[in-house]
């Protein structure tokens, strides 16, 4: 739904179901520098394929809004730029998302190209995507609804309960193209998310590397 006026999505998300679709992506920045310099890595000449006045709302409002005006319907981030948030924040929001919806949400969750977005929110680019890795368990113990405590590399805590929690457990789905991020997929994730392959294109993306 990238693009899409923020008033209409409800609306279209309804239609989407009448029409049969399974679900609905919807796309994550919080905001768009005037001037980026980082180099977006999914077009040949690193140029974003979005233009500088692209709408981008709060993915957890509207998916909470669209559950409530959809019976099954699914809702999936693509992707959610998990690393420049702090993860009991996002395990908040995506958990009360899968109450109101009846667990139809997947976190589709990628660890960030845009150097700016780091910047101007005081997180480190550097790093981000060991973050992102324990972020997510963070965000699993978390959505269990037990009391929990976590003292890792990058988050500490002692003993917390995160209610309400959600009936099922909500897939974590990794965006990506690199080899690091394929390998974050196979061993953190759920699944894989990729960026508008061919058949012939994805072959080769996940052909597996040759033998040193």
């Amino acid at each position: 739904m990238i693009g899409a006026p923020a008033e209409h999505m409800v609306g279209l998300a309804q239609v989407a179901e009448e029409a049969g679709f399974d679900g609905v992506a919807l796309s994550d920045h919080l905001f768009l520098p005037e001037r980026i310099d980082s180099q977006y890595p999914y077009t040949p000449d690193g140029r974003p394929q979005f233009e500088s006045d692209t709408p981008w709302p709060d993915v957890w409002v509207m998916m909470g809004a669209m559950a409530q005006a959809t019976e099954h319907l699914r809702f999936l981030t693509n992707v959610f730029v998990l690393p420049v948030r702090n993860p009991i924040a996002v395990a908040k929001a995506v958990g009360t998302v899968a109450t109101l919806s009846d667990n139809r949400v997947v976190l589709g969750a990628g660890a960030g190209w845009m150097r700016e977005e780091f910047d101007y929110l005081g997180e480190r680019f550097e790093r981000r995507g060991r973050r992102m890795e324990e972020m997510i368990e963070v965000m699993r113990a978390l959505w269990s609804g037990e009391m929990v405590e976590h003292h890792g590399e990058f988050y500490d805590f002692d003993r917390i309960q995160m209610l309400p929690a959600p009936q099922e457990a909500i897939p974590v789905v990794i965006g990506g193209h690199s080899d690091t991020a394929l390998r974050r997929a196979a061993q953190v994730g759920d699944g894989w998310l990729g960026v508008q392959y061919t058949l012939d294109e994805l072959e080769e993306v996940l052909r597996p590397p040759a033998p040193a």
